[in-house]
């Protein structure tokens, strides 16, 4: 469907974008900033929520029950984007035959972005009890919803068209939106935290980077209609065959290559929440670190994991990108063995805690970089879209969505050696994964 041939289905930005862009052609470069943008700024919402979920949610919305419970209690909200983001596929994907990718786009980011922004305005549970909960799972579950519906196809397209020597330099570039929302999301707690005291944090301070939100994610949007609309990007589109398809078709035909697509990438995410999101409940809940003071360790570490995120690209480029994938799988396993041999690395220690950090923000980067649409080169032209969107939900999901819920429970209970053990999981489900695929892993 082109976007161009059907102004009844275009909202306003859609058109505004048009007019500056439709007679620009599509340049590798732009497509690449244009997807490094949309994936910050959907970082950037669930990392605000996910630093929101362990310095404020427990104190604000479950201040009934103790720190720990409490925490527990706003990482099962936490995972309930998760669960959503797959059925928000199915549904944007249905939008996006009908009404076309500008659309769905617009829809999607105006809820990402609205959502976020509306949990700004949430009153507490001692101002209206229960129901604040309710209110934030709603908003959270349209998190996911949203997030689902972001996929706008510029990753596949970006792959499709590098060159083939440049395959693994190309597919690492969307991956650099994650470290870059992280930083953002991280440095604004940071600086209230810092800056305020923690009555006016609690009160007002915390809400000011979910009210961000809504303005980050215009922005995002018409930089990503600014391709979308372009008779140019359409035909890129057409060519590559890289249009929506009914997920059920989908998994019809593919839902064995879907199933181990989703399991490639679980190292990485794994790894994902237990270098960024874990980290700040165990500060929080079991040493007397400032909250602030490991915030700015951990943009240090996002920068590393950046670094290594394009290091990956030049590594995949040189070893083939199944090699690169097993290579990062085995160091993440390795550093697993180490968390479960000597756990206490990451106790007490503020040079343990950051050492962790470090160096889990760069084998994150190393793996993370080379898991976008892992497999879905073995899923044929007509199911590519649709189909690296839901392997992506599901990867989630699964790999990252209950991480520090799990290991958390888990290691408040029997130690911090069950966070090696869960990221020994991870890098053992992403070499199997990778034995029972033997393609070369070719980027769509």
């Amino acid at each position: 469907m082109s976007l161009h041939s059907s102004p009844a289905s275009s909202t306003a930005l859609e058109q505004d974008a048009r007019r500056v862009s439709t007679d620009h052609k599509v340049d590798p470069s732009e497509i690449a900033v244009g997807v490094v943008i949309g994936r910050a700024s959907e970082y950037f919402d669930f990392f605000v929520y996910g630093i929101a979920s362990v310095l404020v949610f427990p104190k604000v919305f479950f201040p009934f029950a103790d720190p720990l419970t409490a925490t527990l209690y706003s990482f099962m909200l936490f995972s309930l984007a998760f669960i959503a983001r797959p059925i928000g596929s199915v549904i944007f994907m249905a939008v996006d035959r009908k009404h076309g990718r500008g659309v769905k786009l617009t829809i999607a980011l105006f809820l990402l972005g609205g959502s976020t922004a509306m949990m700004s305005f949430l009153p507490g549970y001692a101002s209206i009890g229960a129901a604040s909960i309710y209110l934030l799972a709603a908003l959270r579950v349209a998190q996911g919803l949203a997030l689902g519906g972001a996929w706008d196809g510029l990753a596949s397209l970006l792959a499709l068209n590098a060159p083939r020597e440049r395959r693994g330099w190309y597919a690492m570039i969307p991956q650099l939106g994650a470290p870059l929302g992280f930083i953002v999301a991280s440095a604004l707690f940071a600086f209230f935290i810092v800056n305020l005291t923690s009555e006016d944090f609690l009160d007002w301070g915390w809400r000011f980077p979910f009210y961000c939100a809504f303005t980050i994610n215009v922005v995002a949007l018409f930089a990503r209609l600014r391709l979308v609309a372009t008779d140019e990007f359409e035909r890129l589109m057409e060519k590559g065959r890289l249009e929506p398809v009914p997920v059920f078709d989908l998994l019809r035909h593919h839902a064995l290559d879907v199933w181990i697509g989703a399991f490639v990438p679980l190292a990485a995410f794994a790894l994902f929440h237990l270098v960024t999101i874990f980290p700040i409940s165990w500060i929080n809940l079991y040493t007397d670190r400032s909250a602030g003071e490991f915030l700015i360790v951990q943009c240090s570490g996002a920068i590393v994991c950046a670094g290594a995120i394009a290091a990956s690209g030049l590594i995949a480029d040189q070893i083939g990108r199944r090699n690169a994938l097993i290579l990062s799988a085995s160091l993440i396993g390795a550093f697993a063995l180490g968390s479960i041999i000597a756990p206490l690395i990451f106790g007490e220690s503020a040079i343990g805690q950051t050492m962790y950090v470090t160096v889990g923000f760069m084998l994150m980067g190393l793996a993370y970089g080379q898991t976008a649409g892992a497999v879905t080169s073995r899923l044929g032209s007509r199911y590519r879209y649709t189909g690296a969107a839901l392997t992506s939900d599901l990867a989630w999901m699964f790999g990252a969505g209950f991480a520090p819920l799990v290991v958390l429970f888990l290691a408040s209970r029997y130690g911090l050696a069950m966070v090696g053990l869960y990221l020994l999981s991870g890098a053992a489900a992403t070499l199997l994964a990778l034995a029972l695929d033997r393609s070369e892993m070719r980027q769509m």
